[in-house]
C-alpha cells in the first residue's frame, strides 16, 4: 500500500506540474519520454526539440527508489547518458513543484 500511496503523490505532482505548464503558457512537454532508442529510459516531461528534460523526483524524505543505493546508480547511469547525448535533465522534488520553482526554472531555461 505504501508503494501505491507514493506512486500517487508522485503522478498527483506531475499533474500539478502539467497544470503550471500549461497555465504559463509553455510550450507543450511529451510526457514520459523515450530518449534512448536501446534503453527504456524515460523522462517525465520532455522538449525534444530543446533536449530540455525535467524529472519529478518522488520520496525524498520516504526512503523511495530515487534515494536507495540501487536507484541512485540507476539514476546516475541514466542522467550521465542524457547529458552525454546533448540533453539538460532538471530535477526536481515535491517541494520545487509546490512552491513554483521548478516551474520558474523550466521558463527561464525554455526562453
Amino acid at each position: 500500500m505504501e508503494g501505491e500511496q507514493a506512486l500517487n503523490k508522485l503522478s498527483q505532482l506531475e499533474e500539478t506540474f502539467a497544470f503550471q505548464i500549461a497555465a504559463y503558457k509553455l510550450p507543450a512537454a511529451n510526457r514520459e519520454y523515450r530518449f534512448h532508442d536501446k534503453r527504456r529510459w524515460r523522462f517525465d516531461f520532455a522538449w525534444p526539440e530543446k533536449k530540455v528534460a525535467v524529472e519529478i523526483e518522488g520520496g525524498v524524505w520516504t526512503g523511495g527508489r530515487h534515494t536507495s543505493g540501487a536507484g541512485f546508480i540507476a539514476d546516475s547511469e541514466k542522467y550521465n547518458t542524457a547529458a552525454v547525448l546533448g540533453w539538460k535533465v532538471l530535477r526536481f522534488h515535491g517541494g520545487a513543484v509546490k512552491s513554483g520553482e521548478a516551474i520558474n526554472f523550466v521558463k527561464e531555461v525554455l526562453a
